[in-house]
C-alpha cells in the first residue's frame, strides 16, 4: 500500500472510533472536553511513555475520568487526573482525588494538545536541589562583581 492510501484509510474521526475512547464515552461523564483530554493523556501514557496496565475509571463525585496505570513493570499503581487547561479545580476536589489512594499526577491538557504533568502531594514537599555544576558565590562576591560591571 502507498503512503497516500494509508492516510486515506485514517478518517479524521479515528479518535471517536478508538476502543479506549469508546470505553471513556461509555463512562458517561458530563464534560466532553475532559473525555477528550483523558484520551489524549491515555495515548501519551500508552504509546509514548509506555506505561503498563493503563485503565480508565470514572470519579462520579468530580464527574471526571481518572486513568490508573504503572509507569513500568512492577511499579506501584499511579492515578492520573487529565484536565483541560481551562477547567479549574477546587480544594475540595483536589482533596477528594488525593484521598482516593494511589499517588496522583495532574495532567493539564492545553487546547493545542500540549500535556503538562504535575505530581500532586498531600502537603508541601521540599524540592530537590538543582542538579549541575552550580557554585554558590555568596552575596559578597556577587555584590563585588556587580560593582565592577558598572
Amino acid at each position: 500500500m502507498s503512503e497516500a492510501s494509508n492516510r486515506a484509510d485514517l478518517s479524521p474521526n479515528w479518535i471517536l472510533q478508538h476502543p479506549a475512547y469508546q470505553q471513556m464515552k461509555s463512562l458517561e461523564t458530563e464534560d466532553s472536553a475532559q473525555v477528550h483530554a483523558a484520551f489524549l493523556v491515555y495515548m501519551d501514557l500508552t504509546e509514548v511513555r509506555r506505561w503498563r496496565e493503563v485503565s480508565c475509571v470514572k470519579s462520579p463525585e468530580l464527574q471526571v475520568i481518572l486513568l490508573e496505570g504503572r509507569e513500568k513493570e512492577g511499579a506501584p499503581v499511579q492515578a492520573v487526573l487529565p484536565l483541560p487547561a481551562h477547567r479549574s479545580l477546587s480544594h475540595k476536589s483536589i482533596r477528594h482525588v488525593l484521598d482516593g489512594g494511589p499517588p496522583v499526577l495532574l495532567c493539564a491538557v492545553a487546547s493545542d494538545s500540549t500535556l503538562v504533568y504535575q505530581r500532586m502531594t498531600d502537603g508541601l514537599v521540599t524540592p530537590d536541589p538543582p542538579a549541575g555544576p552550580f557554585q554558590d558565590l555568596g552575596r559578597r562576591q556577587h555584590r563585588k562583581r556587580r560593582q565592577q560591571q558598572h
